[in-house]
């Protein structure tokens, strides 16, 4: 199993090192199907230590590969369930973390980069996906 490795290696800052990580993740995930459930538990240290860098490129990557993981596959999301206490705690120190420009025009919203709405859209994600006991445990 090779997933956990490359999630490992999506804390890389160096730029061809996080590429590889993060394209080998996403490629993965499309491909991984059925293959990605039984692996949910490996991935849980190294999702919370990218998360724990609380560097705001890694944290917006681990975010966006996130959502990815959750959709990947059927029941993904209600395996993640049983950890949510091990990730979530960062998601509260940074969900209110948003760009307040007022009435300008954020054009860089293409690039999904403000952590207060990668994390809202991911939390919501978890809701849906995640079962009868996903808003329970959020």
């Amino acid at each position: 199993h090779y997933l956990p490795i490359f999630f490992d290696g999506i804390r890389e800052i160096q730029e061809p090192y996080r590429f590889l990580a993060v394209k080998g993740v996403e490629d993965m995930l499309k491909a991984g199907g059925s293959k990605i459930l039984p692996v949910i538990p490996q991935l849980i240290i190294p999702i919370k230590t990218a998360l724990n860098t609380r560097d705001h490129t890694v944290m917006c990557i681990t975010l966006q590969l996130l959502q990815q993981l959750v959709s990947s596959a059927d029941l993904v999301g209600e395996a993640l369930v049983p950890y949510y206490r091990q990730v979530l705690p960062i998601f509260n120190l940074y969900k209110n973390k948003n760009k307040n420009l007022g009435d300008k025009i954020d054009y860089g919203q293409k690039n999904y980069d403000c952590l207060g709405e990668l994390i809202a859209d991911t939390l919501a994600l978890f809701e849906q996906r995640g079962g009868d006991d996903a808003f329970i445990n959020i």
